[in-house]
């Protein structure tokens, strides 16, 4: 029996209020939710690299990563992907001593088998650190917390070679597994393969290599095509994986298959011709990669990767600690195509804003003129932050644009502007969220101090002004995705 996959939806409309208080690790939504909604803040846990998070039939969020020391798999869990960062981390396993399996522990993965808990992990020997391998540890219990752990054994694959980062995958009914591995006769450091199961150690049928690293982005410094994670939408199967050496040049390239067509056939997929997720000097965000996808608690598809908050690396980059787990919102272009836009940067995870009077449509910025309508995907998202001019109030804050926030002028424009200016700029740029005017399912943004203004759409700007009548009241709600 296969457990019940949670659906993906790609837009479903925020809560209401969004008042944020104190910076912390999590901030409670302020829309009433009763559940205790609490808005991530990345980098969701600091020194977790290679991060696999999913929401389980039993309504946790599962996490296992890397730890820096290479020496242990350790699982944590929360009710909330916010809940995570503070989650107790169980250790489950730790390397022996010597010999086989106590080498550089990397990438373990959680799953769910037919009611059982499995963890597949690389490891390499005492003796040679870097002979990696894939081993599965399955549970003899059904708590993943509890245990015991026990060793299955090695990972069955045609070659005795180089292997790491496998996951599993479920599509039309049938468990697959997609991995990276050298090859004998190719020259690069990993490859992908896709196979389906037979056994959680053994594959039902030969391989099918789906890639091999040979592009301009995906060999520098290393030849590598490696930690795997898929997600459907649309009717098409997309199959993200990292590339390159593990600094600034670390990224995520993409391959594509129509979900009807034999995955199993090399040819019925396309790989992406540049890279889908890179580093960012605006974020400062560098070398984001080994993904994985999730959803958040209203069903909106997650992105999870690490990133450094810095460029320069003393030494190896492997043995840099600071890859923080981070998370974003996934979204989708109108072609169905995967959206990643930038890696976001330190702080709230971030929102996009559609008028209720304009769907499909999304606040954004022209340089430093805000509009409404489309564009780039960054520069369509905003940072709720706690009010410049303080609590009780809301701040946006642009994504590509640290450190600058929309602004209310005395005109009506609205504009987006850097924190000077004093109070009067500080009470410009702060908000109280209130539920949507005309559907509480989102929000309405008021100006303290006013006759009533609001932030609306007028004519594809957006404007601050007060609100007349039905139509003003949909041009000043915005739903969130």
């Amino acid at each position: 029996m296969i457990p019940n996959l949670l659906s993906r939806r790609r837009f479903v409309a925020g809560a209401a209020t969004l008042a944020l208080a104190s910076r912390a690790t999590a901030h409670p939504d302020a829309s009433g939710d009763s559940g205790g909604t609490q808005r991530p803040i990345n980098p969701l846990v600091r020194q977790r690299a290679d991060a696999r998070i999913f929401k389980h039939g039993d309504g946790l969020y599962y996490m296992t990563a890397s730890v820096p020391e290479y020496d242990r798999l350790a699982i944590r869990r929360a009710p909330t992907l916010a809940g995570l960062a503070t989650a107790e981390e169980r250790v489950v396993w730790r390397r022996p001593g010597s010999g086989k399996l106590g080498g550089y522990i990397w990438a373990p993965e959680l799953h769910d088998i037919d009611g059982r808990w499995y963890i597949y992990f690389a490891a390499g020997d005492s003796a040679d650190p870097f002979r990696i391998r894939t081993y599965v540890l399955r549970n003899t219990g059904r708590d993943a917390f509890a245990g015991p752990w026990e060793l299955m054994g090695q990972f069955q694959t045609p070659w005795d070679t180089f292997t790491l980062d496998s996951t599993l995958y479920v599509h039309r009914g049938r468990r697959y597994a997609c991995w990276a591995q050298k090859e004998p006769g190719i020259d690069t450091n990993s490859n992908l393969y896709l196979a389906p199961l037979a056994t959680p150690t053994t594959l039902a049928a030969p391989p099918t290599r789906l890639t091999v690293p040979t592009l301009p982005w995906e060999i520098r410094g290393f030849k590598v095509a490696e930690g795997p994670a898929l997600i459907e939408h649309g009717g098409r199967l997309f199959l993200s994986y990292s590339a390159s050496a593990t600094d600034a040049c670390y990224c995520l390239g993409l391959l594509t298959a129509d979900a009807d067509s034999d995955i199993m056939r090399a040819d019925a997929w396309t790989k992406s011709p540049e890279p889908v997720f890179v580093t960012s000097d605006v974020t400062r965000v560098y070398g984001p990669g080994h993904n994985s996808f999730t959803v958040d608690e209203q069903g909106r598809d997650i992105l999870v990767y690490h990133g450094r908050d810095y460029e320069k690396i003393e030494g190896d980059p492997l043995f840099d600690p600071n890859r923080h787990t981070r998370i974003q919102r996934l979204y989708f272009r109108e072609d169905g195509t995967p959206d990643f836009g930038i890696p976001v940067g330190n702080g709230e995870v971030p929102d996009r804003f559609a008028p209720a009077d304009a769907p499909g449509r999304f606040v954004r910025h022209e340089r430093d003129v805000l509009v409404v309508g489309n564009g780039p995907l960054p520069s369509t998202q905003f940072r709720q932050v706690r009010g410049l001019a303080g609590a009780g109030t809301v701040s946006l804050e642009a994504v590509d644009a640290p450190g600058r926030y929309v602004r209310a002028l005395p005109n009506g424009d609205v504009v987006l502007a850097s924190r000077e200016g004093g109070a009067a700029a500080a009470r410009a740029s702060s908000f109280e969220g209130r539920p949507g005017m005309a559907d509480p399912r989102g929000i309405s943004f008021a100006l303290p101090g006013t006759d009533g203004h609001h932030l609306q759409h007028v004519g594809g700007s957006l404007r601050a002004a007060p609100v007349r009548g039905t139509g003003a009241r949909s041009a000043a709600t915005f739903l969130i995705s």
